[in-house]
């Protein structure tokens, strides 16, 4: 593992206006992410797990503080590289898997691929390989709507890697699925981590899952209390 941290959170609030209200949803957090690491953010809903994801993998901006991405702060990016960012450096794995429903399972995971312009033919094959690799490989022609919670979560995963990111983001990606599927994804994602070298950073509200993680950071209300 590098003494020099993939991803820094430096200081950093963030909060949003719900009608009449502001409501604080981080307070002064920081952390480091190294390279290699596997990191559960673990707190109940609501204190901040999915913000904290969001803002890592710079789909939102924090209101203090900053984001630094190999000691660049990401607030510093122009548009056009933020977007660069998320595509090529960032794998995101969601709860609610967001596949499109018109596509098929080898479309999916070829998207990111195609919005970096990566030469089709090679995408072709390296989506073929990680659907082969999350035992999906005869699956590749199916749609979402035909594939089980747990496929679809395993096309969400395969296409989360596709562009061979050095950080994966998954926000509750078992929050979905019962025990033994998700126990089976948790497992995946292990392997898969060390396979591709990949750091990854997960978000849960579950003990057991978290259990599986190298380090645990446990957040409340808006705030690390340990990790």
């Amino acid at each position: 593992m590098s003494d020099v941290p993939l991803l820094s959170v430096v200081a950093v609030r963030k909060a949003y206006v719900m009608g009449p209200r502001l409501l604080q949803v981080l307070s002064d957090v920081s952390l480091d992410i190294f390279r290699g690491d596997f990191v559960a953010l673990r707190g109940a809903s609501g204190t901040g797990k999915s913000t904290l994801l969001h803002l890592m993998g710079g789909l939102d901006t924090p209101d203090e503080g900053v984001i630094c991405h190999r000691g660049k702060a990401l607030h510093t990016h122009t548009p056009g590289q933020l977007a660069r960012f998320r595509n090529r450096c960032i794998g995101f794995v969601f709860q609610a898997y967001h596949l499109l429903p018109e596509l098929t399972a080898l479309e999916n995971v070829c998207l990111p691929a195609r919005v970096a312009r990566i030469a089709h033919s090679g995408t072709l094959h390296r989506a073929r390989e990680l659907l082969d690799r999350v035992g999906l490989g005869q699956r590749g022609d199916h749609r979402p709507a035909e594939l089980s919670g747990g496929e679809q979560q395993r096309v969400a995963i395969a296409r989360a890697l596709v562009n061979d990111p050095e950080l994966v983001l998954a926000d509750e990606p078992t929050g979905n699925l019962d025990s033994k599927t998700g126990l089976e994804i948790i497992e995946l994602l292990k392997q898969l981590r060390v396979e591709k070298q990949a750091t990854l950073v997960m978000a849960t509200h579950d003990e057991k899952v978290a259990g599986h993680a190298m380090r645990t950071i446990e957040l409340m209300d808006g705030k690390i209390i340990t990790g």
